[in-house]
């Protein structure tokens, strides 16, 4: 058997960089293909009550209906508004909204569409009541309440 000596010092070779911009644009397209945008930007603000239960709710049926403060207004006692969908709604017109919703998705029951209220704390009963009212008139049964967890 022949004996391996070793003849000098040998260097580790130096790493090659010429993959890393494949990894890097590999990783870009990953984070652009999998990152989802806003549909609707807010224009009300929200402060969510606190809730024990909660849970996660399936995105791709689900209506917001956002009930808070105008971005412009955040003075104690400013009046609360409707946002739906990128506009800021009366009561009144919440029934043709929903029901113009429902025809873009292409629902033909008004029992597949989730709408969920994601109403500021300091609301009245009276305007949810309203909200609910105009839901009703637009047949649209299933409602769902947006809720911080405690901690």
């Amino acid at each position: 058997m022949a004996v391996m000596s070793k003849k000098g010092k040998r260097e580790v070779p130096a790493m090659s960089t010429s993959s890393l911009p494949d990894i890097v644009f590999m990783l870009l397209f990953f984070f652009m293909a999998a990152t989802t945008m806003r549909d609707t930007d807010p224009q009300v603000v929200v402060n969510v009550p606190k809730a024990h239960e909660v849970s996660e709710l399936d995105k791709s049926k689900t209506t917001n209906v956002w009930i808070g403060k105008s971005e412009g207004r955040n003075a104690e006692g400013a009046a609360l508004s409707i946002q739906f969908n990128d506009a800021i709604i009366s009561e009144s017109m919440l029934e043709t909204n929903i029901k113009k919703r429902m025809a873009e998705k292409g629902y033909t029951k008004a029992t597949e569409m989730l709408v969920n209220l994601r109403v500021h704390e300091t609301a009245t009963v009276g305007m949810l009541t309203d909200v609910k009212q105009e839901l009703r008139r637009s047949e649209a049964y299933n409602i769902s309440y947006a809720a911080n967890p405690y901690n």
